[in-house]
């Protein structure tokens, strides 16, 4: 087993050291069973963030980590995905505090997945190479040689959210650091522990000090990290609304940007599926890490004909979850992350009920549970596209089920939203599987599954759900340059005058 890790409460990650944050400041982390404090975090401002920045261009500069070997530094990734699996305890109970992930949902899924992405991404770091090409001039035939080079774009300045608070940062960190880049990572305020924890498994595994720097904090330091004007790359996960500032910021200097933003996914259910199936798919497509994914299914459309059917199968198991705290191994859902959510979740619900949608499972706040965040499973039913709950991004345990007649009608409701991140079709019928997946807009569409992601293949959104692809090799293109070299290699050089 491997030895604790040592992070020390309240300090920010730069430069290999642990340092307090420049105002002193710091905040409390509210754990989201009991609505307690358990610990603080420091809050990084502005300041923090020069001074990560400065660590990590002295990095480039110095070519501390690019100048290493590319098979090293393949192997150092190979390592930190190893340190995720050795201090998975430690994780695992950094996130259920932090922001009340079900412990088996951490241990089975978030951890490891996490660590395969590094995995994965040491297998890229010695494919990072350019190309020889053909080049020709009008005119007599010369010599002349063109190749390029796949060059780090710089610093990489990557902003990650709550809900996936290990494996967020390992989609960006990997990436940026098979790239050959150096990196400043923000990640939420709720869940800062999980992200120092990465810094500390990374400098565990060999990664020199000033590549990752870790600068914990809220808006400020975000806003700092955005326009700092010696980071030309930005990638970060979360709301539509905070994508929008952040590109609007990134133009003022031409930043490179990915973002993996909001959505409200639609999962499409034809008549023709084994209906235990098809509500079994529903349930993890919905309330997986208590519906607060991204790529949630949270639009379940179902053909007319096995509607009432599936509504009444759904709602059965939807009221067999178990909801408790995610330190409990045999809860299915945990709370939702704060106050400010559990408000937004039950205002959905209320919003929900009051412009027509008929509630058929769930709709509380679970206050038999103590003060903690907990919200019970929700299904409504009756829902018309255009209600908010079909078409605005809840973050909750909460679905709501639409009818339709047939392909088109399908179509035209999953497509009429200004999201277009995820979909899932379950059919039988394979030529209708495929039609539904050209037509359909979204970024990634599972057949007959849901929720299945995997490093190797790109993730990211169509519409307002985002810009660039991260996971598989796209992921790498973010973060390079290409430069272009071409050489005259004529007695005479080519001269015009």
């Amino acid at each position: 087993m491997a030895e604790e890790i040592s992070v020390p409460e309240g300090s920010l990650y730069i430069d290999g050291e642990w340092t307090p944050p420049h105002s002193g400041r710091r905040y409390p982390l509210i754990d989201p069973a009991t609505a307690e404090p358990f610990a603080q975090a420091a809050d990084g401002g502005a300041e923090d963030i020069d001074r990560a920045v400065s660590a990590a261009l002295a990095a480039m500069r110095e070519r501390r980590w690019l100048g290493i070997d590319p098979l090293e530094r393949s192997r150092v990734l190979h390592r930190m995905a190893d340190g995720i699996r050795a201090h998975a305890q430690e994780l695992s109970e950094a996130m259920v505090r932090e922001n009340g992930m079900p412990l088996a949902f951490a241990q089975w899924l978030e951890i490891p997945m996490a660590a395969d992405v590094f995995d994965y991404f040491s297998g890229l770091v010695p494919q990072v190479h350019g190309e020889t090409l053909p080049f020709s001039l009008p005119g007599p035939q010369g010599d002349y040689l063109a190749f390029t080079l796949r060059e780090p774009v710089g610093v990489a300045g990557l902003i990650t959210p709550w809900n996936f608070p290990l494996l967020m940062p390992a989609w960006k960190l990997a990436p940026a650091l098979a790239a050959g880049c150096a990196a400043v990572l923000k990640p939420a305020p709720e869940t800062p522990r999980t992200a120092l924890l990465l810094a500390a498994i990374a400098a565990e595994a060999g990664v020199p000090p000033g590549v990752i720097n870790v600068v914990t904090g809220g808006d400020e330091a975000g806003i700092a990290l955005v326009a700092h004007p010696f980071v030309p790359k930005i990638a970060i996960t979360g709301e539509t609304a905070t994508g929008a500032k952040v590109m609007t910021s990134a133009a003022q200097r031409i930043k490179r940007v990915t973002l993996e933003l909001g959505g409200k996914s639609p999962n499409i259910i034809f008549d023709d599926v084994a209906l235990d199936q098809a509500v079994s798919g529903a349930l993890f497509g919905v309330y997986l890490n208590s519906g607060q994914v991204c790529q949630a299914g949270s639009r379940i459309l179902v053909q007319e004909t096995i509607a009432d059917q599936f509504v009444e199968a759904l709602s059965a198991r939807v009221a067999d979850l178990h909801v408790g705290p995610g330190s409990d191994f045999s809860s299915d859902i945990g709370p939702v992350v704060s106050a400010r959510q559990l408000e937004r979740v039950m205002g959905y619900i209320d919003t929900a009920g009051a412009e027509g949608a008929r509630l058929v499972a769930g709709g509380r706040r679970l206050r038999e549970l103590g003060q903690g965040f907990f919200v019970e499973p929700t299904v409504f039913t009756d829902v018309t596209p255009s209600m908010r709950i079909a078409q605005e991004e809840v973050f909750g345990p909460v679905s709501a089920v639409i009818r339709f007649r047939d392909e088109a009608e399908a179509l035209e409701i999953a497509n009429g939203t200004s999201y277009g991140l995820a979909a899932g079709i379950w059919t039988k019928d394979l030529r209708r599987a495929l039609r539904m997946a050209r037509g359909v807009q979204a970024g990634t569409v599972w057949l007959n599954t849901y929720q299945l992601l995997s490093p190797t293949v790109p993730f990211g959104g169509y519409k307002e759900s985002g810009l660039g692809r991260e996971l598989g090799p796209h992921a790498l293109d973010a973060y390079l340059e290409t430069k272009t070299v071409i050489a005259d290699l004529n007695e005479e050089p080519f001269s015009f005058f």
